[in-house]
């Protein structure tokens, strides 16, 4: 089974990741109804979309396959935990892993390991905050949602870019690609709250051409295609920015991946989440502990 994913796999670490990505997103936004409803409709004989959550449930109201691909859901569509203070999901998915980041690793797939700083950009006081925590990281399929929430109420008190490959992520490329979440392109949200710090980060994949950030005053996208080959912060405002829990914080214009990091004994993970598990927004995923840190490190 390795053996055959490595082969299938082998193909993309010679692919023009960044090229290929700009030529989707160009394609995803063509106006031209032809164009646009002929990718829509091949989209939906191939996944499981239901439509009838959308706030727009008719192709034809689309403008474009990007503008379906990042639909919006009717009111109510995600009702949130009915518990106060509770973390929710950030998305709309399956969990591919949940645990602890042990001796600053998080399980990538059985048996493989990355490493916390590497995705974290190397950023040491980020690294701090979240070693000897949790993880939880959901992967969003096609025919899911695409839109990402904020899991706590709190203010985003830093926002980082992480500039890198775009590897297809999915359970294959999981068990093959050597510190896949490490070396695809990212957006780190760090969210304070109840929990103490909160990571919510949104990794790229191949042919996911932009992550917006909907919920803050910053560039309305992060693209492969900005030419950025370091790390950078993008400051929110000069003034902390608040969100709601289950907020929209940013969307992925095409597929991929989200990962949760939390602090040391700051939360616990609803015991039922377990591999494989599907998610939804504003479903209840953890429960912040009594007796946590009470400040950032």
């Amino acid at each position: 089974m390795l053996f055959l994913d490595r082969l299938i796999t082998l193909p993309q670490y010679l692919a023009p990741h960044h090229a290929l990505s700009r030529l989707a997103w160009r394609i995803a936004r063509s106006k031209n109804t032809a164009v646009k409803n002929t990718l829509i409709r091949t989209f939906l004989s191939n996944y499981d979309v239901d439509l009838s959550e959308a706030e727009r449930p008719f192709i034809e109201d689309y403008e474009s396959f990007n503008d379906f691909f990042t639909r919006k859901l009717r009111a109510g569509a995600r009702p949130l935990g009915a518990t106060d203070g509770a973390i929710v999901s950030p998305a709309d998915g399956a969990i591919s892993e949940i645990g602890c980041i042990d001796n600053g690793r998080l399980l990538q797939a059985k048996g493989r390991y990355y490493s916390l700083q590497a995705l974290l950009g190397d950023d040491e006081t980020l690294t701090r905050r979240f070693t000897g925590g949790s993880f939880a990281t959901i992967y969003l399929a096609p025919r899911n949602y695409h839109r990402v929430h904020a899991p706590i109420t709190g203010t985003i008190s830093s926002i980082r870019y992480i500039p890198g490959r775009l590897f297809s992520v999915n359970s294959r490329t999981a068990r093959c690609v050597t510190n896949l979440f490490a070396r695809n392109e990212r957006l780190i949200v760090e969210i304070h709250g109840a929990a103490g710090s909160i990571a919510v980060i949104l990794v790229g994949a191949m042919l996911v051409a932009s992550m917006e950030l909907t919920s803050c005053d910053v560039p309305a996208a992060v693209r492969a295609a900005s030419g950025a080959k370091r790390p950078f912060i993008i400051a929110p405002t000069k003034t902390p920015t608040m969100v709601e829990r289950g907020a929209e914080l940013g969307r992925f214009n095409m597929g991929s991946t989200v990962i949760l990091l939390a602090k040391p004994e700051s939360l616990s993970w609803d015991p039922a989440l377990a591999q494989g598990c599907e998610v939804r927004v504003g479903q209840t995923i953890a429960s912040v502990n009594s007796k946590r840190p009470s400040a950032r490190s």
